[in-house]
């Protein structure tokens, strides 16, 4: 079906009618006969990652993706994670065999309700690469949904989100590359095994020798101070 205007120029070429496409849409929207309009999308800015000291933890996330490979079912698969940069928590991720903007907008949902962050007005800033789940509009909905600040890092800066790289590189050296995996569920076992393993019990250097969450909860405490983190 046309629309008013199409309509328009229909009723005069095959009909002779002497009608402008005003009365055309009149007629039609008394007629309930207007076809829906296409709803304009939201054009959402691009922020650049800004310089930033952090000093306490969900200031800022870092987010990004690492892949996999299972040489059993020879295939790829996503691991996508937020980490926080003071405490270095891997707070939530996603595995799974795809990975789009719908996966990493339920992941800022999921990393906020661990975090205890819905009942607060402050929100943190999650910086990412510019990936196609990144730039998509349904993640970019629900930053804003979340009331997180979502920052971009510039192309071929990786220092920019170096800490989830740091994780990510541990990741593969300490993980990936001593299993060939033989379906998706050992690999899903294994991995969110090593995710475990780090936030628990890995010493980490910049978090006097305590794993990410024992640096947490001492810093909760008052036992310890965190230190600054320029970013």
């Amino acid at each position: 079906m046309y629309g008013y205007r199409k309509l328009t120029v229909c009723l005069r070429r095959d009909y002779g009618l002497i009608i402008n496409k005003k009365k055309v849409y009149r007629l039609l929207d008394e007629m309930d006969m207007l076809q829906p309009q296409r709803r304009k999308r939201t054009k959402y800015p691009r922020r650049l990652a800004n310089n930033r000291e952090i000093k306490a933890p969900n200031e800022l996330w870092e987010m990004d993706i690492k892949y996999g490979y299972i040489a059993g079912e020879q295939r790829f698969f996503y691991v996508l994670c937020t980490i926080d940069v003071l405490d270095r928590e891997v707070i939530d991720f996603h595995m799974g065999l795809s990975c789009e903007g719908k996966h990493a907008a339920g992941l800022i949902q999921r990393a906020l309700w661990q975090r205890q962050l819905f009942e607060k007005e402050q929100r943190p800033v999650i910086r990412t690469d510019n990936g196609p789940q990144f730039i998509s509009h349904v993640y970019e909905e629900a930053c804003e949904t979340y009331g997180v600040t979502h920052e971009r890092i510039p192309p071929k800066t990786p220092n920019k989100n170096a800490h989830i790289e740091a994780f990510h590189s541990l990741l593969e050296a300490e993980c990936l590359q001593r299993y060939e995996f033989s379906s998706y569920q050992e690999a899903y076992e294994i991995v969110t095994g090593y995710i475990r393993f780090y936030n628990e019990r890995r010493m980490h250097g910049s978090l006097y020798d305590l794993a990410p969450k024992e640096f947490r909860k001492a810093l909760a405490a008052g036992e310890i101070q965190a230190k600054a983190v320029k970013v």
